[in-house]
């Protein structure tokens, strides 16, 4: 084999390095609550992101939808103005609705041919209340909804991913059915966990917070405090706080807070 040919196969061989990435990891769960905002590695991703184009689908049968193309966002999508581009090519998402859920797909071009996929699957936390008045004496119900990908079922994402869902008071004890004073429930094949009980007059300030955990570890949650309408001036507004853990690419741990207030899928 000629010098000349030892060079090409050798430069064939560190970019295919690069493309397939060293690590092999080309597919990324990330879990955040509503309200919060996000950033979606590009794993293996080249270094100029002007090769870079993220797709976006939230149903299998659904048509992928340009998010950034080539480094530039499109303009005709409805998160838009919530978009951003990192300069190691990750999608920076703020604001994070429900709607935003689903299907991300990073793919990296060189010469103008599709040389690699990175695919991350975004899950939305979100804690809503059925009662727009809160007093003692009342039942409240609190739904917790992990919104997902419908890749496979929520049992099966449940085993696959070793996703728990589950409700803890405000000492961190974790809610179960044996408590005769909760009526806890979950859905098999949507991710709801509901919570309902009866409201005392010691409950208010009172928290209880749905957490989502991937194989024992925490990963993002929301935490709901009562506010009786007779103590809180009469309001009828309902404040649910977000607490995220994430755990980034620089080792460190980051603390986020929002609020928000809505309603579960039917």
């Amino acid at each position: 084999m000629s010098d000349e040919c030892r060079v090409c196969l050798l430069g064939l061989i560190f970019l295919s390095s690069l493309l397939t990435g060293i690590s092999g990891v080309n597919e990324t769960h990330v879990f955040i609550s509503s309200g919060e905002n996000v950033r979606l590695p590009c794993n293996n991703a080249l270094h100029d992101c002007n090769s870079t184009t993220w797709l976006y689908n939230r149903f299998r049968e659904s048509a992928a939808v340009e998010l950034i193309r080539l480094g530039i966002k499109k303009k005709d999508t409805e998160s838009h103005e919530r978009l951003s581009l990192g300069s190691d090519c990750s999608l920076n998402i703020r604001n994070i609705s429900t709607e935003d859920y689903g299907y991300y797909t990073c793919r990296q071009y060189v010469n103008h041919t599709q040389v690699n996929d990175t695919h991350v699957y975004l899950h939305v936390l979100h804690v809503s209340s059925s009662q727009t008045e809160i007093s003692a004496g009342l039942s409240v119900t609190l739904f917790c909804q992990l919104y997902s990908y419908p890749r496979v079922s929520c049992d099966d994402l449940i085993r696959s991913e070793r996703i728990q869902l589950f409700w803890v008071n405000q000492a961190g004890v974790k809610l179960t059915r044996s408590d005769s004073r909760y009526q806890i429930l979950s859905s098999s094949d949507r991710c709801i966990f509901t919570l309902n009980t009866t409201l005392l007059n010691e409950d208010h300030n009172r928290e209880w917070r749905c957490e989502v955990t991937q194989r024992d570890q925490v990963q993002t949650s929301v935490t709901y405090t009562v506010k009786s309408s007779a103590q809180a001036n009469s309001t009828t507004e309902i404040p649910v706080h977000t607490h995220k853990l994430n755990y980034n690419s620089s080792n460190f741990y980051t603390r986020r807070h929002s609020h928000l207030q809505q309603q579960p899928t039917t």
